[in-house]
């Protein structure tokens, strides 16, 4: 009986060390530099606006004008934002100089790689290679490109960096090109971690499940989807039958209805955590969605995460040919 009343005692110790751990912060952050990509809307709009409110100077990257002047019309005046186009070599390079002449001999305390698009979600066999190229110029060799332009300033200021990832980088339910580079990313982001760590730079990845963002506006996907059948051959359309696009829409839409999450402010939170944290993590799987199916079934067997994956999916015209 003693030894049971101890295990759990000591348990409960390491337990409540790692809570204290996972509570220490990082003094004296006010007024470090950091630099978002991806601001004009979701994670990274959210992420620039409470940074700036906590004390940070932040750079935001945004693709657009408009983006960029609506978050200026929210902001402090200490917030600076800068279009970039992270599929720009030229442009990362140019934003890379104007950072460095910003932050001077201090650094850049923090490197937040959110900006990604999702791309055509279909079957492989409806796509063609430029339906692969774009989410892996934007989610993987932009990400790579910010990064290490950004590099030298980062291990100046023995910093953070923070890649935003997804559970899709665990796990791949839909054909495209947003999976292979969501895959890419966690493998760069867990070498980069190995290689800065003897100089103090802290790697962190973020794996958010289905969020309501734009990145995952169910009509907008849809819609794109829905170009891509009306171009198929008639052979493959057949194979996959005439009702197949509304009867797979019908089903995705069920599955978001299930799955999204409507408050995008836990990802921030882990951003803030990666950034302030005197041990942060190096993985944050964040949405209940993750937690609860997408990352247990990333662990699972390929046969368990096939059976349930394909348990969604409609079954094609092909199969009840004879």
């Amino acid at each position: 009986m003693l030894f049971y009343i101890l295990l759990f005692l000591g348990i409960v110790s390491l337990w409540w060390h790692w809570r204290a751990r996972d509570r220490m912060k990082v003094t004296g952050l006010t007024g470090k530099y950091i630099f978002i990509t991806g601001c004009d809307t979701g994670f990274g709009n959210m992420a620039a606006k409470i940074f700036d409110k906590k004390g940070f100077r932040v750079f935001a990257s945004c693709l657009t004008e408009t983006g960029a002047k609506e978050l200026e019309a929210v902001t402090s005046k200490q917030l600076q934002t800068v279009l970039l186009d992270v599929r720009d070599s030229d442009s990362v390079k140019k934003v890379a100089a104007w950072v460095k002449s910003e932050v001077q001999s201090e650094g850049l305390w923090g490197l937040v790689n959110n900006a990604g698009i999702l791309g055509p979600t279909a079957p492989t066999d409806w796509l063609e290679i430029e339906h692969f190229r774009e989410p892996i110029e934007v989610n993987l060799i932009g990400l790579i490109n910010v990064t290490i332009n950004m590099l030298p300033l980062i291990k100046k200021a023995k910093g953070r960096i923070v890649n935003v990832s997804s559970v899709g980088g665990r796990l791949a339910f839909s054909g495209g090109g947003y999976f292979p580079s969501k895959f890419a990313v966690e493998g760069f982001n867990d070498s980069l971690r190995r290689d800065m760590k003897a100089f103090g730079v802290k790697v962190c990845c973020i794996q958010p499940g289905l969020f309501k963002t734009a990145l995952t506006d169910p009509a907008q996907v849809l819609k794109e989807k829905k170009v891509i059948w009306e171009k198929l051959p008639p052979d493959i359309k057949q194979q996959y039958g005439e009702e197949y696009f509304q009867k797979d829409a019908a089903k995705k839409e069920k599955l978001s209805k299930i799955c999204l999450n409507e408050d995008i402010s836990p990802v921030i939170q882990c951003m803030e955590h990666a950034l302030t944290s005197l041990h942060p993590h190096a993985h944050y799987v964040v949405g209940q969605d993750a937690k609860l199916f997408w990352d247990p079934l990333a662990k699972m067997p390929a046969v368990i995460q096939d059976f349930l994956l394909l348990r969604n999916r409609v079954e094609l015209a092909a199969s009840n040919a004879k």
